[in-house]
């Protein structure tokens, strides 16, 4: 037994056909019995998160869902847990990488889109505060648009998410990031322009609706500026 309970719940995204979704029964869920993601560097308390879902990652599905499609362009998810945005791209015919550092996140994202009856979508391990050994299971390449939503959670002193940003994007890429006001945007945005990326900021608060519940934060859209002459 994989030592966790799980739950499955059709979720609404407006703009795209319902998910249905596996996730963790709640966020008291743990199992690690070869301590894979202990050696990851992922706490007891934090192993549970990947499997949830989260207000943020919904909107970020959302905007997805309605996002004019750019023929030939490649996509990524950063820390994608349920990859709940991927599944949107992937419907609708998107060139797009899911990633995330969790061992148990590609078996979850594999589970659901057997669930909702689609083919495989493509998965990489994204870790960018680790000191690992690079693998073939990692990202590669660079991307068109990258995407994340919540990523923005913990204190990054190193820009280390920056720096893998700026690794995989092209020239002319833009990156969308989810953020639920948390309190290292500032500092995330200053990093970022130390690489020469611009960030316009959209906000997404809405109030609780029938069956949506309320939401405050902002969508970060960074680019590249020209480089000088």
């Amino acid at each position: 037994m994989p030592g966790y309970l799980t739950k499955q719940e059709d979720i609404a995204i407006p703009g795209a056909a319902d998910l249905i979704i596996r996730s963790l029964l709640d966020r008291q869920q743990f199992s690690d019995p070869l301590g894979t993601a202990e050696a990851l560097g992922i706490s007891s308390a934090a192993w549970p998160l990947f499997g949830l879902l989260w207000p943020s990652g919904s909107q970020l599905a959302q905007r997805m869902a309605t996002r004019p499609l750019n023929a030939g362009e490649r996509v990524l998810e950063i820390g994608c847990g349920l990859a709940l945005a991927s599944m949107v791209c992937h419907r609708r015919g998107v060139d797009v990488t899911a990633s995330d550092c969790h061992p148990l996140a590609a078996a979850f994202l594999l589970e659901n889109l057997r669930l909702n009856g689609m083919l495989p979508l493509k998965y990489r391990t994204g870790q960018w505060g680790a000191a690992s050994a690079k693998t073939a299971a990692d990202v590669q390449g660079r991307f068109d648009l990258i995407m994340g939503s919540d990523v923005l959670y913990e204190r990054d002193a190193r820009a280390s998410l920056a720096q893998f940003l700026d690794r995989h994007a092209t020239e002319s890429a833009q990156i969308w990031i989810v953020d639920p006001d948390r309190g290292n945007r500032s500092a995330f945005s200053k990093q970022m322009a130390a690489l020469r990326f611009e960030v316009a900021e959209e906000r997404l608060d809405h109030p609780a609706l029938a069956d949506v519940p309320a939401y405050k934060g902002r969508l970060l859209v960074y680019q590249r500026a020209a480089a000088a002459a």
